[in-house]
């Protein structure tokens, strides 16, 4: 989808991390799984290995993470929200290992960088100026999907409007370049400063 604001994007993350967390706590708890700043090539190739559990086990289009500058670890976590529960299941009991050995939990993202959530902010400034006034500019503590940017909560839509009403499909197409600048900042290697 190459609307600016992914809705509900946001709540379909936390759903597949609330289901993650509460499953992974039966064997290995990934809450537990601290940030560390290791940016070691050891660390990625253990990124990758979790990654391939991950797919092995029923997501097969679930990419390996990048890792950005200071450690931080960030993944496309769609696959995860498309997976059918068994899959997920599976994956949770399966890669647990691995994953506590790459300090990693998949069903968390880094703080959105600067340059994402100035992009962010652009978009909303001009989503405001087109016919959505209630659009927040986005912080570093936002949810952000990467590849789709910032979530747009049905709070910031006018009355009884969706995606698809005419003042939010004319806001969206107003925006359009800012919009797709902001997709750009989210992606993967944008996010990692790559």
């Amino acid at each position: 989808m190459t609307l600016r604001r992914h809705l509900g994007s946001a709540c379909a993350a936390i759903g597949i991390a609330a289901i993650l967390l509460t499953g992974c706590a039966k064997k290995t708890d990934l809450r537990d799984i601290g940030s560390t700043a290791d940016t070691s090539a050891d660390r990625i190739a253990k990124l990758h290995t979790a990654a391939q559990c991950i797919r092995s086990h029923g997501i097969p289009n679930f990419s390996d993470p990048v890792l950005g500058a200071t450690g931080q670890v960030f993944t496309d976590q769609r696959p995860l929200q498309d997976a059918p529960r068994d899959a997920l299941d599976k994956a949770r009991s399966d890669c647990a290992e691995q994953l506590r050995a790459a300090t990693w939990n998949p069903d968390t993202q880094p703080p959105a960088p600067a340059a994402l959530v100035a992009a962010g902010v652009k978009g909303a400034r001009c989503l405001r100026q087109n016919g959505l006034p209630n659009v927040k500019d986005p912080t570093a503590q936002s949810p952000y999907t990467p590849g789709h940017g910032f979530g747009m909560t049905a709070d910031e839509l006018p009355p009884g409007a969706d995606k698809r009403s005419p003042v939010v499909q004319h806001a969206l197409q107003a925006c359009r370049s800012i919009l797709d600048a902001e997709i750009e900042a989210s992606n993967l290697t944008k996010l990692a400063g790559q």
